[in-house]
């Protein structure tokens, strides 16, 4: 009974609003359903995902969302159109019915499915997915765009500066909630994520359908519909051979695979944009109506989804232009829709958005004025094709018979330039000089760009008028993307900006040269193009899921759920969580995300890993009087001991969850371990008893650790490496005080790095230095009189600097730690 309520709330999201309005009597129905059956069906999902993200953000920017409201409001939505057209949504004889060849698309789906699951379980804070996911989730639970967080609302404003600090004007206020999410309004708590929200409205319909596991799945989805465009798309531009193994290819890809379980909004523009290029060609090309408002709708939520979408909405009313200037129809229900949605986008990201929109506007003014005059100068150039193209035949057909293959040469110029010549220097970088090669080198292969410059020469001959929002789409992406891609020295993966366009549209190109581009007159030339075609995207095939193979079995931050819901078991509804800053040194500030946006817990994330202590001590006993308890959550590098309060220890967790390798400058190898090592402490009234004259360094110690690396044991030791410069707070220092005690070992310092020279200071002032040899043992620092006696009349916890000469592993032995090292610290004692 519950598979069979989730599959009704399924189509009643997914299929039925596209297949009421793709049914729809007007705009010459008998044309569209004389549409191939699988593109009929394609049609409804996209449809459908399209119609039920408009509902979900327009019901969520009038704090109005729910899924009931949605699975409301999309059945009033059929039964109106369909009443509407009085029941008439059968389409008749004009339609095909379905024959052998709808197998391959079912069969594409099914296997990008397969292939594309499970999706990772990046819920945690810290990077772009998880933002992404804990926005959607927000808009699930909450309703809203801006959502009121009652948690920032209560916080005093005398307290602020401790959580939520903004640098900048009073009237101007924004501050950091969560990385991704900022708050506008402290006052009512009014918290808007950063990211633009299509994605995470489809997240929403997620988490409505099947909770957090709905949720996850969302990506999944985008990315098997990605591949559906491009089959759907490639069908109609160069056959149904083509289009299966240029679809093929993209499911067996390792980005593909990588991002279509990896929440992103690059695999959701995929889907959307390659759907929006063909609505734009079945409606100017083909001259289907119908298509025309389809084209503009979709282009429009792209706005909504990543700022660069504007690229794509130029390159398609591009193709629109020059199709106008060689005769093709131009239909005007393709402008009001894009009109109204661009007015909408400019509000949208002048206003709730502004943060976002701050990045890209910053690039553009560092962009140079010749950039600007040489866009300036295609607007032109475009117009001048345009109004030459109407105003004559002949100059319709030398636009027709020109454009071609003046494009394909700059084209492939450009990338013989890229691909060989272009080299860093000034203020070009060397990732940005080689992106060419290295998207050939480590996704692509070499073969397969020289194939995909073929099929653009080939296709941009014979086809180019069949799609030219498609050619010039991809020209334009290539042109903006392998300019600025970034793809080193980030992880690679993470350079994403080739996965909407220019990975699928290659592919596309590459099938096209393979089994469509060449038309022999000699028979053995027609002989012999299909078996060669055929054996190279065979090659081509066998190497993309070879590289794939190590992705295939991992998925990313497996079991982490699992372990978030059992942490937010342990804190109460009436409960605070205080997570340390993301400067303290470890990535406990991630679990914070999920733990307050899916979860529902009150969490605040301090802004710094030392703060005000008098200011602290007011909040805590102004957050007592609305909180059962106060928590802390931290794991080493947070300098929150004083007298005015006691900090006692509930729980210490260490876990790990599988994260794939992320090396700079090289391309990702193996699947890893990521731990988490934190501790839970309770806040609570000054004590009376004296604090203990020892602590021992890796157990309950997060409170008395800065700058120290994470915990571990060995032999039945716990210790810590330090840093260059650690700093460690003890409890007390007795006026009697004599000696520092501290329990080192070198941890085998190689001969090649300098020796290990330990520095102890209290206040600015130096004790003494030791030299660390060997295993752990006692070294002994003398402390004055003077300055014990100072830190005794304090009365607070001090703090001990020790400063070593690090070494770093991986440059000096070439292993995989990377880490800077210092001693390995045990145990201390003031005596």
């Amino acid at each position: 009974m519950d598979l069979l309520l989730l599959l009704l709330r399924v189509a009643g999201v997914c299929w039925l609003p596209g297949w009421a309005i793709f049914r729809l009597p007007l705009a010459d129905r008998d044309r569209r359903a004389a549409l191939p059956a699988e593109e009929r069906a394609f049609w409804a999902i996209v449809l459908s995902a399209a119609t039920s993200i408009v509902v979900v953000l327009a019901l969520a920017a009038a704090h109005r969302y729910s899924f009931e409201r949605l699975l409301i409001a999309d059945g009033v939505l059929v039964v109106a159109l369909a009443a509407a057209a009085r029941f008439d949504v059968r389409l008749g004889p004009a339609a095909r019915r379905a024959g052998p060849a709808v197998i391959v698309p079912i069969l594409l789906a099914v296997f990008a499915a397969w292939r594309f699951l499970p999706p990772a379980e990046y819920i945690i804070g810290g990077k772009d997915p998880g933002v992404y996911v804990n926005e959607g989730i927000q808009i699930a639970q909450r309703g809203a765009l801006v959502a009121a967080d009652p948690v920032v609302a209560a916080v005093p404003g005398f307290a602020r500066d401790l959580f939520l600090p903004s640098d900048r004007p009073a009237d101007e206020y924004l501050a950091p909630r969560f990385m991704g999410f900022y708050i506008l309004d402290p006052d009512r708590g009014r918290v808007v994520a950063q990211f633009p929200h299509v994605f995470p409205a489809s997240i929403a319909i997620g988490y409505g359908l099947n909770g957090l596991t709905g949720a996850r799945m969302a990506v999944v989805f985008w990315g098997v519909l990605g591949v559906l465009s491009v089959y759907c798309l490639g069908a109609r531009l160069l056959g149904r051979p083509a289009a299966a193994a240029a679809a093929l290819l993209l499911s067996l890809h390792v980005i593909q695979l990588w991002f279509a379980r990896y929440p992103n909004a690059d695999i959701v523009m995929q889907a959307l944009l390659l759907a929006a290029i063909l609505a734009s060609a079945r409606a100017h090309v083909d001259g289907d109506a119908f298509f025309a408002p389809v084209a503009a709708v979709l282009l429009g939520l792209l706005l909504f989804l990543r700022v660069d979408a504007v690229v794509a909405a130029a390159a398609v009313i591009a193709g629109v232009l020059l199709g106008y200037a060689v005769r093709q129809r131009f239909h005007w229900p393709f402008w009001p829709p894009l009109a109204a949605a661009a007015a909408l986008a400019w509000w949208y990201y002048t206003g709730p958005m502004r943060a976002y929109v701050e990045v890209p506007l910053a690039f553009l003014w560092r962009v140079p004025a010749w950039q600007f005059i040489a866009l300036a100068a295609l607007g032109i150039v475009l117009i001048g094709l345009v109004a030459a193209g109407r105003r004559s035949d002949a100059a319709s057909r030398r636009v027709t018979a020109l454009l071609p293959p003046v494009l394909t040469v700059i084209v492939v110029a450009l990338a013989a330039y890229a691909f060989l010549l272009r080299q860093p220097g000034g203020k070009l970088t060397d990732y940005d000089a080689h992106a060419l090669r290295t998207f050939a080198n480590f996704y692509f292969t070499v073969p397969a760009l020289i194939a995909a410059l073929v099929g653009y020469a080939l296709l941009a001959r014979s086809i180019f008028w069949r799609d030219p929002a498609f050619m010039l789409t991809i020209t334009a992406f290539s042109l903006f993307f392998f300019y600025k891609i970034r793809i080193v020295p980030d992880h690679f993966w993470m350079a994403r900006r080739f996965v909407p366009v220019i990975l699928p549209g290659a592919l596309l190109l590459v099938a096209g040269a393979a089994l469509t581009g060449v038309r022999g007159r000699l028979l053995f030339t027609r002989a012999i193009r299909g078996p060669i075609g055929i054996v190279f995207l065979a090659l081509l095939a066998v190497h993309y899921a070879r590289a794939a193979r190590p992705v295939v079995e991992h998925v990313e931050y497996a079991g982490i759920a699992a372990r978030l819901e059992a942490l937010a078991a342990r804190i109460g509804d009436d409960d605070l969580l205080i997570a340390e800053s993301r400067d303290a040194g470890s990535d406990v500030h991630v679990l914070a995300l999920p733990l307050a946006y899916i979860y529902g817990r009150n969490v605040l994330v301090l802004a710094t890993p030392v703060p005000d202590k008098p200011t602290f001590a007011a909040f805590l006993d102004a957050a007592r009087t609305r909180y059962r308890r106060v928590l802390f959550l931290g794991g080493g590098g947070t300098d929150l001991l004083s007298s005015r309060w006691t900090v006692e220890p509930i729980e210490s967790v260490r876990f790990q969850v599988p994260e794939y390798d992320s090396p700079r400058n090289a391309y990702p190898r193996f699947s890893k371990q990521k731990e988490f090592d934190y501790s839970v402490y309770v806040f609570g009234p000054r004590s009376t008893e004296p604090p203990p004259d020892t602590l021992d360094v890796g157990v309950g110690d997060d409170l008395h650790v800065l700058r120290f690396h994470a915990k571990e044991q060995s032999n039945g030791i716990t210790y810590r490496w330090t840093q260059a410069q650690s700093f460690l707070v003890v409890d007390r220092v007795p006026p009697g005080a004599k000696t520092l005690v501290l329990s080192m070992a070198d941890g085998g310092r190689p001969a090649a790095a300098p020796a290990a020279d330990v520095t102890v200071l209290i206040g600015g002032r130096a004790l003494g230095t030791v030299r660390v040899r060997g295993g752990f043992r006692d070294y002994e620092v003398p402390i004055p009189g003077e300055v014990a006696a100072a830190a005794a009349a304090g009365g607070e916890p001090v703090r001990v600097t020790i400063r070593t000469p690090a070494w770093n592993p991986l440059r000096t032995l070439g292993t995989n730690d990377d880490r800077d090292l210092g001693v390995m610290l045990d145990r201390v004692a003031v005596r």
